[in-house]
């Protein structure tokens, strides 16, 4: 029998005529736009990985180390590049395994969403949503990941959780546009991936999402 949380997500990733972009733009900085990818772009790919905690899809992120060259100390879902000769699919699942020690086997692939170009590292982001039947255990890689964060996606679905600051980058100054989870700001594309499944869950649900 299929969980009523798992069919939930499943309806909401496969919505027919949704268009992720509103929601999606809502969460961009200023000094980025929803742009096509370069060819030298570099292939990588993120797993949403969902689970019932407390009778609630909940959300798994990896906090990076401060010392990684991509992304030091930000809030993302666990993922990278792609290896050769694997499908992307595939590197969202073996990222998630390496980073947060679990088996990928254990994870119902669940479908894609909308790509997304980060252009300060060069990565064309494919994000897939995954579900396990349980929480986790998780035995996160040292290396890769300096705290594991849980949050139910209704955090996200709030308006409350949504903020806006000008940040200096790269001599001048931006807007940007983030979600805050306790002490944490996830913002750039993990926001604008998460932007597109709480917007995807709450068209599902009947309600009016945050614009």
């Amino acid at each position: 029998m299929i969980s009523p949380l798992l069919n939930r997500l499943q309806q909401a990733v496969d919505l027919a005529g949704f268009d992720p972009t509103p929601a999606q733009q809502a969460l961009v900085p200023s000094n980025r736009t929803l742009a096509d990818p370069p060819a030298n772009a570099r292939l990588g790919a993120v797993l949403l990985l969902f689970y019932p905690l407390d009778e609630e899809l909940t959300l798994v992120f990896a906090r990076r180390p401060t010392h990684m060259k991509d992304h030091p100390g930000q809030v993302a879902f666990p993922g990278g590049r792609q290896e050769p000769g694997e499908s992307l699919a595939r590197t969202a699942l073996r990222e998630t395994e390496e980073e947060l020690g679990l088996f990928a086997g254990d994870i119902h692939l669940v479908g894609p969403l909308r790509p997304v170009y980060i252009p300060p590292s060069n990565f064309f982001v494919h994000p897939y949503v995954g579900w396990s039947e349980r929480r986790p255990r998780f035995l996160p890689s040292t290396e890769e990941v300096a705290e594991v964060i849980e949050v139910p996606l209704s955090h996200f679905q709030d308006p409350d959780s949504r903020a806006v600051e000008t940040w200096p980058l790269h001599g001048q100054s931006w807007r940007i546009p983030f979600y805050r989870v306790g002490p944490h700001k996830i913002w750039g594309a993990t926001a604008t991936i998460l932007a597109e499944i709480a917007a995807r869950l709450a068209a599902v649900e009947g309600e009016a999402h945050p614009k």
